[in-house]
This record gives C-alpha cells, sequence and structure tokens, in this order.
C-alpha cells in the first residue's frame, strides 16, 4: 500500500479548482452564521477528509472490501467530482439555495463514498463531521 492516493488527489485537485475560483471573486464574502461548534465541527471535518482522500494511513483504513471496488470508485466519485464542477458553474450564474446546498452535499458523499468503499472508518468519521457543519453553514447562509 502506498502512502498517495492519487485518485484521490486527482479528485481533490478537481473539486478545489471552482473553489478557488469563488474565493477570489468573492474576497470580502463572510458567513452569516456563528456558532463556533458546527464551525469547528466543519473545520476538523473538512481537513480531516481532505487529508484523509490524499494520505493513506495503512493502520486506519482496510482497503477495498469488494471485488471491482476500486473501479466503482473511480467511477462513482468521478461522477460526482464532474456534478460538482457543474453545479458550480450553474451557481456562478445564478446563486440560488438549492445549488449552494448541491455544493455542500455533494463533497459530503465523495468523502463518505471514498471511505466506505475503501473502508477507511477516520474518513468516514471526518466526512459525516464535515457533512453536518457544512450542511448547517451553508443553509444559514443561503437563507
Amino acid at each position: 500500500m502506498e502512502w498517495l492516493n492519487t485518485y484521490g488527489l486527482i479528485i481533490m485537485i478537481i473539486i478545489m479548482v471552482p473553489n478557488i475560483i469563488f474565493a477570489i471573486k468573492e474576497k470580502n464574502l463572510e458567513s452569516k452564521y456563528h456558532n463556533k461548534f458546527i464551525e469547528t465541527i466543519e473545520q476538523i471535518g473538512r481537513y480531516g477528509s481532505m487529508f484523509l482522500m490524499i494520505f493513506n494511513i495503512p493502520f486506519l483504513e482496510y482497503g477495498y472490501w469488494f471485488s471491482n471496488a476500486k473501479n466503482i470508485y473511480m467511477i462513482l466519485v468521478g461522477v460526482l467530482a464532474i456534478a460538482y464542477c457543474l453545479t458550480w458553474a450553474l451557481y456562478f450564474k445564478k446563486a440560488t439555495l438549492s445549488k449552494a446546498m448541491a455544493l455542500a452535499i455533494i463533497p459530503t458523499l465523495i468523502f463518505l463514498f471514498s471511505g466506505i468503499i475503501y473502508l477507511n472508518i477516520l474518513l468516514i468519521i471526518t466526512s459525516v463531521l464535515f457533512g453536518i457543519g457544512h450542511l448547517t453553514i451553508t443553509y444559514y447562509n443561503n437563507v
């Protein structure tokens, strides 16, 4: 087992590009939602999930647990990454609550499915934390 998950790294690069573009376009954007607990959960989940998507920690994961899991992982996560980028393109044209929520749900699913398919327990935990925090913050920032 290698320490670097190249597929995970590629997926992270793909989903970070529109986020970087958004950050450059919206330099002064501030969150309307202020709950330190939820914000902390989201950040732990975000950075933990991103790290665990890229780096393999041998004693924390069990590998693909069924035949063709790697192919299913690549197809499922690839389709979700493309859907994420397409949703960003639509969001850039007109921001709506449903598009914002999709932009919170899709990366959560990418992290969660990656953890489940690869049996990475810590990635599953961090993706759930990320989902709870990110969905909550996204919802309250867009209503």
